[in-house]
């Protein structure tokens, strides 16, 4: 018990300024977005121009080219919501065609094999399979919550539960800790939106 306690208190140690205030963004991104609130694009853009540099470092490549487009989905997601603001009521939360999540699905599985491929191939990249399947997923669920589609949560929930490991295993325990927060408050955000499709316009 004492040496968990004692390798639990040196990773603490271990973790970056830098990559502390990257999950502090991170976790301000989410907790807004449940809330719909469109400040939370402005915490993503912060977040993901740490990760950009935390996850090139870690030899997590496809991961860092996917927080170059966060960056540019934060940009798209304020607009949108921002665009979509009426009188009385912000963008409204939909639902999707379970086809049209099935063709996303296809294409992304395909997607990934090639890309997984290539990196393992051509690079020295780590886990490179697991990490383009998250990486893909990850674009589409991205452009779905810029879109407010309610599905969007079951993207993230298996996207978030493979990152835990894929961080875990590249010494970024704080942001693997990170995802495990995300993966608990998920169904939050799901009801949250949920509720929101029914409840009357303010």
């Amino acid at each position: 018990m004492a040496d968990f306690a004692a390798d639990i208190l040196q990773q603490f140690q271990a973790w970056s300024v830098l990559e502390g205030l990257g999950v502090a963004a991170a976790i301000a991104y989410l907790i807004l977005a449940i809330r719909q609130d469109i400040l939370c694009w402005v915490f993503a853009g912060i977040s993901t121009v740490i990760y950009v540099y935390l996850f090139f470092t870690a030899r997590l490549y496809m991961e860092s080219v996917l927080n170059v487009f966060y960056l540019a989905m934060a940009v798209y997601g304020w607009v949108s919501w921002r665009a979509g603001r009426g009188e009385n009521a912000n963008l409204a939360v939909t639902i999707w065609p379970w086809r049209r999540h099935a063709v996303a699905m296809l294409v992304i599985v395909a997607l990934s094999l090639v890309n997984g491929f290539l990196l393992t191939t051509y690079t020295d990249a780590e886990f490179p399979y697991i990490d383009s399947l998250t990486t893909w997923s990850a674009f589409w669920a991205t452009f779905l919550v810029a879109r407010k589609v309610l599905e969007n949560w079951w993207y993230w929930l298996v996207i978030d539960v493979a990152s835990v490991f894929i961080y875990w295993q590249r010494d970024l325990e704080l942001t693997a800790l990170l995802f495990v927060v995300y993966v608990i408050m998920i169904p939050f955000g799901f009801i949250s939106w949920r509720r929101s499709m029914t409840a009357p316009v303010q």
